[in-house]
């Protein structure tokens, strides 16, 4: 970059920086009020006049001009662009309508079978971390002011200030790229402010560890004292590798005694996909010891207390009991999640010498090559092809 070119550039990041100078009262020959304010078309600072020669006599243009002033100084404080309200009203809306917008557009979305409720609880509670942000130190007013810039720090303080990690941030990315989207379409941005700003792809493997048998038989023993309800939520996550958030939306109506088979709703699965899985025996058994048959067929199988009932339970749940009653109380390892009983029953399926195929049809896996990651170094055999094979060598 030649020493002119970095000059300009540097003189326009300082512009863009200073945003707006403040306001001044003239009554020279001409009576007007005059300010720069940056303009991110021409990428600098651009005048603007507010002509005052309507206004009769020096002494009510000065009154009208310093009144003036107070109000313009105020409202570009509060982010207010002449020339981005000039160039597009949309860029110009206020950031809190269009956030109203947005959770309309979510809820309309769900309604029609365009997104999953649990998308939207997840999106929801992104979007109001982000509201409850920018009430603080970084308020802004209006949508043209949410920018990379702005992104970028609010990501710093989900990744820092918050002492998460990067897979959060990842997360938060792809909601914020979504939401950019949405803003794009509906011309409230000229460009996605995500643009740029990408997801980090080496993560550190999840900080969830395979159960060891003696602690599902450890497990397993409690919970049949304790609370035979949540055992059962425990063996459709370990045995049908149904995800917690997919329990939730479980209607008795769903399981055929006769096929022994759960069937799942591409509205609620994760890949938006319509699956049957197949139910163990000894999971059938304790499903009618528990009664579940008994209950009105439209009943969700895990309710309040994870019993059936008319309201279906929050996915959170579940891993709320677990850690603090199950974990608790059998004091296990903090690497032992709820979710690790998915994990551990995939890899003890195929210890049990079970196919690779019904295994990924059971934990409706895209290919076997995902399966095949849960395969322990130790059940991984040899290529029989290979084994008698020697060359010249």
């Amino acid at each position: 970059m030649t020493k002119k070119n970095y000059v300009c550039k540097n003189k326009e990041n300082i512009q863009k920086i200073i945003g707006w100078t403040t306001p001044k009262l003239h009554q020279a020959s001409e009576c007007y009020v005059s300010f720069k304010v940056f303009d991110p078309c021409y990428g600098k600072l651009r005048l603007k006049k507010i002509m005052l020669g309507h206004i009769k006599g020096k002494r009510n243009q000065r009154v009208y001009g310093e009144a003036l002033i107070k109000r313009i100084t105020q409202k570009l404080l509060e982010g207010w662009n002449p020339w981005i309200e000039e160039s597009n009203q949309e860029e110009y809306a206020l950031f809190a309508d269009v956030c109203s917008k947005y959770r309309v557009y979510l809820a309309k979305m769900v309604k029609e079978g365009g997104l999953k409720p649990g998308t939207l609880r997840n999106y929801e509670g992104k979007l109001d971390f982000l509201q409850k942000w920018l009430n603080g130190d970084e308020h802004i007013t209006y949508i043209y002011q949410f920018n990379k810039t702005l992104i970028s720090k609010f990501l710093d303080y989900v990744l820092v200030g918050r002492n998460n990690g990067i897979r959060t941030r990842n997360n938060y990315i792809g909601w914020l790229k979504s939401f950019s989207s949405y803003l794009v379409e509906r011309g409230y941005v000229q460009k996605n402010p995500t643009d740029g700003i990408n997801a980090t792809t080496k993560l550190k493997h999840k900080n969830r560890d395979v159960i060891p048998n003696d602690v599902l038989r450890q497990l397993k023993s409690y919970l049949e004292k304790e609370n035979k309800h949540f055992l059962l939520a425990c063996y459709f996550l370990h045995y049908l590798f149904v995800r917690p958030g997919e329990m939730c939306s479980l209607r008795i109506r769903d399981v055929s005694v006769k096929n022994k088979t759960l069937s799942l709703s591409g509205a609620n699965t994760k890949n938006g996909r319509d699956a049957v899985v197949t139910i163990p025996n000894h999971v059938i058994e304790l499903m009618k010891e528990l009664g579940i048959f008994s209950r009105p067929q439209n009943y969700y199988i895990f309710g309040n207390n994870f019993r059936p009932g008319l309201e279906a339970l929050k996915a959170r749940t579940f891993s709320l009991y677990w850690d603090k009653n199950v974990r608790k109380a059998l004091n296990l390892n903090a690497s032992y999640k709820f979710y690790s009983l998915k994990d551990t029953g995939i890899t003890n399926m195929i210890k049990s010498k079970t196919d690779l195929l019904s295994v990924r049809d059971q934990a409706r896996h895209s290919s076997v090559d995902i399966t095949n990651i849960y395969t322990p170094q130790e059940c991984k055999e040899a290529n029989s092809a290979l084994i008698d094979y020697e060359g010249v060598f």
